[in-house]
């Protein structure tokens, strides 16, 4: 059931109701443009325009830029942000307050069968943290590389989250543990969370964990994660104060990849990869409102084509997605969801294509999204401004 009410409809289910009038005017018994000698005896012929005008609503692909202004199509910035070839498999991606984008890679270091146990323990330890600066913040206009840090710290690098005070946290899945670093990143974390290189399911400990959520007003989530598949709230702190449920009737989370806060609905937005769907229960941020888990205050998108759903950031109530590779059937794209109305708005991508993307972000300004990918290991920047609208020719 998707969350709010009210009398308005939304511009999403006038489109579905414009399409559905489009198809409905398809289907009616309507004359037919005479061919020649191929019409029916008696048969009356349509008006020259009457098929234009058809084709004409079907080519308007109900654009974004002019359906929905508050969800922009996200286009691709080509030649951002030109060859870094040091770059290793960029598992994460967040924008700083200033609108920088900061990528979270792995340097030398790959994900393999081998590298953990059935245990979950980590089993290459012993080749020590990378040795590179794995925390990379780049230029938001020119792409190049500003700052960067974490060298001899990580061992996994997976989510990262810069919050609205700049702070930067970050989740290593051989570790398994949080981190929280102050803005710049410089020293060691203000905050570590779980216990160093070994996973647990109890309130002190994480396995893989994978993303982290920041509110404004200083709510810790935590996707924890490959393992235990759960949600978790920490005060600013890093006291635990709960274990976010699930609403009633819903199915247990497989593999919570990636979190969104939408601070306006109260909602926290789950990548639920293996279940493939967006799961948005309630955040819990506001006082007075229904309790935690309340099925009333849950929103769920789950098309057949979404796939394995790895990345997820928020923009307003719009939702941007991510899927990774999921079946020869589900292209790997890109998806822009409204989660109050359960519907996807958009499907999109660059050219030719993604091939394995993690994780996404979009700037504070809302103007700008990036995506960051596995193999070959890259960060992607899409611009969220609408385009200028082009005024249609009235000439008959």
């Amino acid at each position: 059931m998707a969350t709010g009410s009210g009398a308005t409809e939304p511009p999403s289910s006038r489109a579905s109701r414009l399409r559905l009038i489009v198809l409905l005017l398809l289907l009616l018994p309507v004359p037919l443009l005479a061919r020649g000698g191929d019409a029916y005896a008696g048969q009356q012929v349509a008006a020259p325009d009457f098929y234009a005008e058809i084709r004409d609503l079907l080519n308007q692909r109900l654009a974004l830029q002019d359906e929905f202004p508050w969800a922009p199509r996200p286009r691709e910035v080509p030649g951002w942000p030109g060859p870094l070839p040091w770059l290793g498999e960029v598992s994460g991606v967040s924008v700083r307050p200033d609108g920088h984008p900061v990528i979270f890679h792995r340097g030398p270091r790959i994900w393999d069968a081998r590298s953990f146990n059935a245990s979950e323990q980590y089993q290459r330890a012993e080749e020590g943290a990378i040795p590179v600066e794995t925390v990379v913040t780049l230029h938001r206009v020119t792409g190049e590389p500003l700052d960067a840090w974490g060298r001899d710290f990580f061992y996994l690098p997976h989510g990262i989250t810069v919050d609205a005070l700049g702070n930067t946290w970050l989740t290593d899945v051989a570790l398994h543990q949080v981190f929280k670093f102050p803005p710049g990143g410089e020293g060691r974390p203000e905050l570590a969370l779980g216990e160093r290189f070994v996973p647990g399911a109890g309130p002190h400990r994480f396995c893989k964990p994978t993303s982290v959520a920041v509110a404004r007003t200083g709510q810790v989530f935590v996707a924890d994660g490959y393992c235990n598949s759960r949600v978790l709230e920490f005060n600013a702190r890093g006291r635990l104060l709960r274990e976010l449920p699930m609403p009633e009737g819903l199915s247990p989370l497989r593999v919570p990849h990636a979190l969104a806060l939408l601070e306006g609905a109260d909602l926290l937005c789950v990548a639920d990869r293996e279940n493939r769907r967006v799961v948005c229960p309630a955040a819990g941020l506001r006082v007075g409102d229904p309790p935690p888990g309340d099925p009333l205050a849950a929103a769920l998108v789950h098309p057949p084509d979404l796939g394995r759903v790895y990345g997820i950031a928020a923009r307003g109530d719009v939702v941007y997605a991510v899927n990774g590779p999921t079946s020869r059937q589900i292209p790997v794209r890109g998806f822009t969801l409204d989660p109050q109305a359960e519907e996807v708005l958009d499907r999109w991508g660059p050219v030719p294509g993604f091939a394995s993307p993690h994780a996404l972000a979009v700037c504070p300004s809302g103007r700008a999204l990036y995506v960051a990918e596995l193999d070959p290991p890259r960060v992607l920047k899409f611009d969220l401004r609408p385009p200028l609208r082009v005024r249609r020719s009235t000439r008959a």
